[in-house]
């Protein structure tokens, strides 16, 4: 009699373990399908823009025997460039005047090689400005500075010497992040529509790094200026 009492005790304490495992075991698997009812979607927001800063080295160059000529000869052509840009729109504090490198082809003909002009100078003057518009215009007539005897190269700098910036990128990034946010919203609900879901709220949100471009080659004036966000949206 008390073995089949302690027996029914038994019996009692395993099914009372196995209906509180049962209800842990569903609650877990209910709280993995909650958690896997997620999507993530990224938002893209972009624009072009004008370039609202530009950095134009202005370089030329000069041989002779003489230094002292030399230095006079620079001063006069700075002094013609900076007239030149000053017409054009261009402000005296954008302008800067390098001073000259010399170079003693001499000391340097190891050979002995015979040479017509013993120096060589090089003179660059840098504009920095935000009239970028009036920059380009001048950019177009260099050959008004030909006619006047200063014929302005590239090729110490590069094929590309000039420098286009937009600086102008905290004016614009609350926008483009309302933006980006906005398309990813737009994603996320077509997707839970697709899916037979709701859209819930939002799990996480990473917001990307803002990229500036050049828009391509030709054009280094006009940039593409580009975030993209990535967000995790609760699916109902």
């Amino acid at each position: 009699m008390k073995e089949n009492k302690s027996n029914i005790i038994t019996a009692c304490i395993l099914a009372v373990g196995l209906l509180f495992g049962g209800l842990a075991i569903r609650s877990g698997i209910t709280t993995f399908k909650d958690r896997d009812r997620q999507v993530t979607v990224k938002g893209l927001a972009e624009r072009e823009i004008k370039a609202d800063k530009v950095t134009w080295p202005l370089t030329y160059k000069e041989i002779g025997n003489d230094p002292t000529e030399m230095y006079n000869l620079l001063e006069r052509k700075n002094k013609i460039i900076v007239e030149w840009l000053k017409a054009g729109g261009v402000k005296e504090d954008e302008i800067s005047v390098n001073p000259p490198r010399i170079m003693d082809r001499q000391a340097d003909n190891y050979g002995n090689e015979q040479m017509r002009y013993r120096y060589k100078a090089v003179s660059v003057i840098t504009v920095t400005s935000k009239s970028v518009d009036a920059v380009r215009a001048l950019m177009k007539n260099q050959s008004e500075l030909m006619k006047q005897g200063v014929p302005i190269v590239s090729e110490e700098y590069g094929n590309d010497n000039v420098n286009y910036e937009f600086t102008g990128l905290n004016e614009i990034k609350p926008a483009m992040v309302e933006e980006a946010t906005k398309n990813a919203r737009a994603t996320a609900e077509k997707f839970a529509a697709d899916s037979g879901s709701k859209l819930g709220g939002i799990f996480h949100a990473t917001q990307g790094q803002f990229s500036i471009e050049d828009r391509d080659a030709t054009t280094p004036y006009i940039k593409r200026v580009r975030v993209v966000n990535t967000i995790d949206y609760y699916l109902d």
